[in-house]
């Protein structure tokens, strides 16, 4: 493998954010990955692992050992009448493996099309679009324990899934690297087009038949047409989570604001937090060199030399501004990187 000094991450990162790293490599088998993490201790620095890059925001200079996932590869382990167990590198873009199961004849994740990222970041953030979440398909996963080496295997009741979060997030964060995802996916297609744009989009396709490709095909569509493409201007998709409030609380935001849209379960309503930033003012607003998306106000940009830390400034000047009209405080979605949260050996 391959070790290299004082690289730029710019390639690595869809916010397009210039800041250098002091190690970077780029791992293809455990193997690889253990020897990054004795690197790291022998040089005594902390260690970053990255996936796509879509989902991280770097705000300063990184003295560290910059580990890019490149984990590959998709293979049928199981296969009965119904379903189909598959293993796939964890270093596999997340859509490809879509398209991949799609051309198999397979379906569960075609919600989730063109959705940014590798497969290993699907389970720690429990990724989720238009009506379903990869915990319905997640059977397990293999990652290397950070502190030991060892390899582990974690079934779906370990990985403790919520709402964009996983104990990858929480009580584990930093202490595992995800090798390898285990997906249960279906023969039978079983169609889940209630959720937003849908079924609209696939009238106006002529795709009135709702198989797996075609939803596809459908959501591929939405997305292009709602969220600004990162090889064109700099992003990391959804900026913030859509908050879920408790449903008293709804429907006195509802009595002051009736245009609020919301989405209840049996206690708690999720609320659009593109709707909450475009109602606080924010929507297409730019200020120097980043700014909020003008057709979709939960993106952030970098309009091309943007820093990250004044795309975090402009993330909390959104949450004060959010909470101080709704009293709600937005959560962010992607993850600011800095010295003092990365992984320490």
């Amino acid at each position: 493998m391959k070790i290299q000094e004082n690289i730029s991450l710019k390639a690595y990162n869809t916010f397009g954010i210039d800041v250098k790293a002091s190690f970077f490599a780029e791992a293809i088998s455990k193997e690889d990955i253990l020897e990054a993490l004795n690197f790291a201790r022998i040089k005594k620095v902390p260690i970053l692992i990255l996936g796509g890059g879509s989902n991280v925001l770097f705000t300063e200079e990184l003295n560290a050992m910059v580990l890019k996932i490149n984990l590959t590869g998709i293979k049928e382990i199981k296969s009965c009448d119904k379903t189909v167990l598959l293993e796939v590198g964890s270093g596999v873009i997340w859509h490809e493996f879509v398209l991949h199961s799609l051309e198999k004849g397979l379906s569960g994740i075609e919600n989730l099309s063109l959705i940014p990222g590798t497969v290993g970041a699907a389970p720690m953030q429990n990724i989720g679009a238009y009506g379903v979440e990869i915990k319905a398909v997640f059977h397990s996963l293999e990652a290397i324990e950070i502190s030991t080496g060892l390899t582990k295997t974690f079934h779906a009741s370990e990985v403790k899934f919520g709402y964009r979060e996983s104990v990858f997030k929480t009580s584990l964060k930093g202490k595992y690297i995800i090798c390898k995802v285990y997906f249960n996916l279906s023969k039978v297609h079983s169609p889940n087009i209630s959720y937003g744009d849908i079924q609209t989009v696939l009238d106006q396709m002529d795709q009135a038949t709702a198989t797996a490709k075609n939803i596809s095909k459908a959501i591929i569509s939405i997305r292009q047409s709602k969220l600004p493409d990162p090889k064109v201007i700099g992003n990391a998709g959804s900026f913030f989570k859509n908050p879920v409030i408790p449903a008293h609380v709804f429907n006195e935001l509802k009595q002051k604001f009736p245009t609020l849209p919301g989405y209840p379960n049996a206690t708690h309503v999720k609320v659009p937090a593109a709707w909450l930033i475009e109602n606080a003012g924010w929507k297409g607003k730019r200020i120097g060199e980043v700014g909020v998306d003008q057709k979709q106000p939960l993106v952030l940009v970098n309009y091309g030399n943007g820093k990250g830390e004044e795309i975090l400034a402009l993330s909390r000047q959104i949450q004060t501004e959010v909470k101080a009209k709704f009293g709600i405080l937005l959560e962010r979605e992607v993850n600011a990187i800095n010295s003092k949260n990365l992984i320490q050996l």
